[in-house]
This record gives C-alpha cells, sequence and structure tokens, in this order.
C-alpha cells in the first residue's frame, strides 16, 4: 500500500500563544501522545512541540483520515470537539508536507527566520519516536533529508547570521545598560522559542540569576528546571517584575501582557533603577506606550536586529538563497523516492523473465540458441499482446485512450522508436544498395 508523508499542526501563523501555551508537551509527556496516536493507527509518527508550534509529522496509507485521527488526538488533550481546532490547524500532504517539513528543519518557518533551536527540537522528538517504536523507512527517509537539507543551507548561506546576531545585540544593550550581567536579575514571561533563545544568550554571557513564568504554570516549571533558574506563578508577576533587571517577554498572545502602569509600578518599586525590556513575541507583548517611561529601556525584535544589521539586503538574500536550497532539496528527494518505489517493479520483471526461461530451458532441453530465443520472445510477449489487443476492443473495461497510452509507454520504456527509426534506415539502406548495384 502507498504511504503518504502527512503534517497536521498548528503554529505561530495558524492559532493563538495561548492555545499553543495549553497543546505544548512537556519532554515526558511525549511517549504518552505518540502511544494516542499508534492508538488511532498511526505506525510512523512524531510529535514535534515547540513554543512556536505543536506538529504531527507522519506517514500514513490514508493521509485525509489520518489528518482527522491526528486533530482528534489534538483536541483530546484540549478537551474540545475536534471541529473547535480543526479552522485552527493545517494539514500538508505529500509534497506539500515534504517541503514543510524542509522548511521547518531549515528554520525558515519559524517566527525569525534562521533561529538555531528548531533542528535541536526536531532531533529529540526524532529520537523520542525512534524509541517509541514510532519510526520507520519512509519517515526515516524523510528526516535525514531534511537535516541534510538544514546542514547546507546553515554551510552555504548565512542565515544563522542573523538570529545570533539579534541575541548578540540584546546582550551588548544589556551591558550598555546594567554593565556586569553577573549583578543582573532576568524574568522571562511566556515561552516562546526567541525569547528562550535570548534568555541562553544573556546566560552565556553571565546573567545572574534567571526566574520564568507561563501562562501555564507546569510549563514554566519545567522551563525553570532546564534553566536552573525560579518559577513565578502567572498570577504573582509584580513582584517578579520589581526584582528583574531585565526581562523577556514572549507569549504571542496577540495582545498586550506588559503594560505601562504595570512597569511603572516596578519602576518605582526598584528606586527607578533601569529595567531592560526585550519583546520577543510576535504580534507584540509590550504595550508600545511603555517605552515611554523613564528608566525603561525597550526593544522588540526589530529593534535588535537593526542593532546588529547593517542592512536588510543581505539577509533577504541569504533567505532567498536558503529556499533555493530547500527547493532543491524537495526535488531530489521527490525524485530519488520515485526511483526507489519502481525497484520493486523493475526486480518483479527480472524475475519473470527468468522464471519463464528456466522454465522454457526444463521442457526444452534440446533446443538450439536461435529456436530457444525465438521461442522465449513469444512467450514473453503472449499476455502482454492479448492485454494490449483487449485495451484495442475495450473488451478490458479500458479503451483507446488507455491503449495509446500503453503504446506510448512501451515505446520509451524498449526504446521502440529509435529501433524503428533505426530498421526503416537499414532498410532503406538495403533497398537503395540493390538499385545501385
Amino acid at each position: 500500500m502507498t504511504a503518504f508523508y502527512l503534517v497536521i499542526g498548528a503554529s505561530h501563523r495558524t492559532c493563538s500563544g495561548s492555545l499553543r501555551d495549553w497543546l505544548a508537551t512537556e519532554e515526558a509527556e511525549v511517549p504518552d501522545m505518540l502511544a494516542h496516536l499508534k492508538a488511532a493507527g498511526f505506525e510512523q509518527a512524531l510529535w514535534l512541540s515547540t513554543c512556536d508550534r505543536v506538529e504531527v509529522h507522519a506517514v500514513h496509507p490514508r493521509p485525509l483520515e489520518g489528518a482527522l485521527d491526528a486533530a482528534a488526538v489534538m483536541a483530546e488533550r484540549l478537551g474540545i470537539a475536534a471541529d473547535d481546532l480543526a479552522d485552527q490547524l493545517y494539514t500538508y500532504v505529500g509534497d506539500r508536507a515534504v517541503r514543510h517539513v524542509f522548511s521547518v528543519a531549515c528554520s525558515l518557518d519559524s517566527q525569525i527566520v534562521g533561529e538555531p533551536a528548531i533542528l535541536g527540537q526536531i532531533k529529540a522528538a526524532h529520537r523520542v519516536a525512534a524509541g517509541a517504536g514510532m519510526t520507520g523507512p519512509e519517515l526515516e527517509a524523510l528526516l535525514q533529508a531534511a537535516y541534510a537539507a538544514a546542514k547546507r543551507v546553515r554551510s552555504d548561506t548565512p542565515i544563522a547570521e542573523g538570529a545570533t546576531s539579534i541575541i548578540a545585540a540584546a546582550v551588548q544593550v544589556a551591558r550598555d545598560i546594567h554593565g556586569d550581567l553577573g549583578r543582573c536579575a532576568a524574568l522571562l514571561m511566556g515561552l516562546g522559542d526567541m525569547g528562550v533563545l535570548v534568555l541562553e544568550g544573556l546566560k552565556e554571557a553571565g546573567l545572574g540569576r534567571v526566574t520564568i513564568a507561563a501562562h501555564v504554570d507546569r510549563r514554566a516549571e519545567a522551563m525553570a528546571r532546564r534553566q536552573g533558574g525560579h518559577f513565578a506563578p502567572w498570577m504573582e508577576l509584580d513582584s517578579a517584575l520589581a526584582g528583574a533587571d531585565i526581562v523577556v517577554t514572549a507569549t504571542g498572545l496577540g495582545r498586550y501582557i506588559l503594560s505601562r502602569d504595570a512597569v511603572k509600578a516596578a519602576l518605582k518599586a526598584r528606586r527607578y533603577r533601569p529595567v531592560f525590556v526585550v519583546d520577543a513575541a510576535i504580534p507584540a507583548d509590550v504595550d508600545p506606550t511603555v517605552a515611554k517611561l523613564d528608566g525603561a529601556f525597550t526593544y522588540d525584535l526589530a529593534d535588535l536586529e537593526r542593532v546588529a544589521l547593517e542592512g536588510r539586503a543581505g539577509r533577504d538574500a541569504a533567505v532567498r538563497a536558503a529556499w533555493a536550497i530547500v527547493e532543491e532539496a524537495v526535488a531530489a528527494f521527490a525524485r530519488e523516492r520515485a526511483e526507489r518505489a519502481a525497484v520493486p517493479a523493475v526486480a518483479a520483471l527480472r524475475a519473470h523473465f527468468e522464471q519463464e526461461r528456466r522454465r522454457l530451458l526444463a521442457e526444452h532441453a534440446g533446443l538450439n540458441a536461435a529456436a530457444a530465443t525465438r521461442l522465449l520472445v513469444n512467450r514473453l510477449l503472449h499476455h502482454p499482446s492479448e492485454v494490449l489487443r483487449a485495451m484495442a476492443a475495450g473488451t478490458d473495461g479500458g479503451g483507446l485512450p488507455e491503449h495509446a497510452a500503453a503504446e506510448r509507454l512501451l515505446f520509451r520504456l524498449f526504446r521502440l522508436d529509435g529501433d524503428a527509426k533505426n530498421e526503416t534506415e537499414r532498410t532503406e539502406s538495403v533497398e537503395t544498395g540493390d538499385k545501385r548495384s
């Protein structure tokens, strides 16, 4: 049975940050989600969960049915009906699914193109799926090809430099404002991928303390453990804000979660010591009027990119070059898969020919080479000839269009056009020679 590639998911492009927060899973929960997919009929699937997306990458013989089943698993996690989730999900099948997986692995579908975290997240999801027995040859081939494309994009284009430069710019501005980061405390509000990357960049630069808060407390607690920091309940953000020298927001909820009044109160509690606010969310998390407060230095990702980059021309060229690599890799993957699909048919044809050859030799051991080959050719062509005649007559349920297509395929497979032309030329040459003599 033919297996189709399938992707179904929700991302920053299609659904709210709050829904992604509830749908997202920690690594320890992923085996349970894979078990639900297996129970729904999936044999090859991985569950990719980041702050920007939750996706199922799978192989399924009936992709539309598989999409409905995967959507049901996601909806069950949220405790809602699948129909209520459907308009916030996307489904890709076949080549579109392949292209999407490649683009995600190459960080071309991320909020910040070129961010380095996503490839590691896919590989982690791959390892969990393999451990759960949910990988197979088709899914492995897809993922390995995606990894190869991502490696090419990172080695052949400067696309990763943008995200790296944004993080470096955040570190630079933080040092300009506060000096020694070892004496600073940071608060991460929300768990968006770019916010986590900025936080990790600050930690590598020597950041002293980290506190993490998110709308879903269990996820904030898990992230705090991974980052070696503290957890703050979302309902207790006022005190956390007052203690933060650096605030990084990354919820992407589609509304402002950091208001002017909240920052004003925090500055007062801090005795007006400055605070560096990084809005790492798309859409924005921070009320624009916060930037008007004395002591609040507010930067969004575009501001940091301007600090990091002299212009966007080189950035846009890198993105175009990366997409060209992806398109080339997708085409090569489709071509290789089609070639592999043809191998069983060729092997079966070869086995059939060999079987007929052995049978003929067993039945007519005394035949000379000319007679044996003539008899073998007749045997091999007997059934195809009958089928072609039946197709031409329409007695097999086909008809002339199907017969014509079959003839064209035969001429192409066995180069009959060339043989007919060569035979005609040989005949004309002989006839011409006869006339001259």
